[in-house]
């Protein structure tokens, strides 16, 4: 069975949904869920909030904390996925704030928090630190990486 259709079916199956608060992936969770049979079912909606205004005017993230980080930290994560929660009325919220390039604000590193939050109550996060070089490999597999650690979080729930 594929990602998308266990976690297809694991939400379905307990009548609930998820919404996404993406920016490092541009869009690339949303992209994923929606390829679901049945998106329509489980999918409330998502954001690509991929500036500090953005993110903290539609999903409340603390902004002097998110300046002093260039946007990327586990708690802004969590703030995302919560926000994602709070503003898709969704049961679930998945998030992933981080750099798909090397540049000066991330010490040259290439790499980005994930956050799951059911409700208002955080679950998982994690740091992924991204392997190759290729921007477009490297947003694909945050995504995948982010929707693999969800399905463990629901198949635990």
């Amino acid at each position: 069975m594929s990602l998308l259709t266990a976690i297809r079916n694991g939400l379905i199956h307990s009548g609930q949904t998820i919404a996404v608060a993406e920016s490092a992936t541009g869009g690339a969770l949303q992209s994923a869920i929606v390829a679901a049979p049945d998106a329509m079912r489980l999918f409330q909606g998502g954001i690509t909030a991929y500036n500090l205004g953005q993110k903290s005017r539609h999903l409340l993230i603390e902004p002097i904390h998110a300046q002093e980080v260039n946007c990327v930290s586990e708690r802004v994560a969590a703030e995302m996925a919560a926000g994602a929660c709070r503003l898709f009325r969704s049961d679930w919220g998945i998030s992933i704030t981080g750099y798909v390039t090397p540049v000066p604000e991330s010490g040259n590193k290439v790499f980005a928090w994930y956050a799951i939050a059911k409700g208002e109550d955080i679950v998982e996060s994690r740091r992924l630190d991204a392997p190759g070089e290729d921007p477009e490999q490297i947003r694909h597999w945050y995504a995948e990486k982010s929707l693999e650690a969800f399905l463990a979080c629901l198949e635990r729930v």
